[in-house]
């Protein structure tokens, strides 16, 4: 049987403890689905969390390009053809604004929370 010290025993469980109290140990990150419909995002605004990912779903007949220029949470998902899916994850508390760069009239606010 393997025989643990003490101070093991405590830095172990210190360690736990620890662990458990952090914010978000206990949180799981969640999935969000956007879709690309009729050239606008569906939904326009969107809430979540650091860590969470939202997924771009192209329903629409026409290929979009996904990007956001938001200091923090910058990305380009590229072209995305009818029927594709691309995916980004919130880096970032604060205000997302997410366009596409080939129909400058969509947009998409995403609000992330701590």
């Amino acid at each position: 049987m393997p025989r643990f010290t003490l101070p093991a025993l405590a830095a172990a469980l210190s360690l736990l403890v620890l662990t458990a109290a952090l914010p978000g140990a206990a949180a799981q990150a969640k999935e969000f689905e956007v879709d690309q419909v009729s050239r606008s995002f569906k939904p326009g605004k969107l809430a979540v969390k650091i860590g969470d990912t939202v997924m771009f779903k192209n329903k629409d007949t026409v290929a979009h390009n996904v990007f956001s220029a938001s200091a923090g949470n910058e990305f380009d998902l590229h072209i995305q053809r009818p029927g594709s899916s691309s995916f980004w994850k919130a880096v970032k508390a604060g205000t997302v604004v997410v366009r596409c760069a080939i129909h400058p009239a969509m947009k998409l606010e995403v609000q992330i929370a701590r």
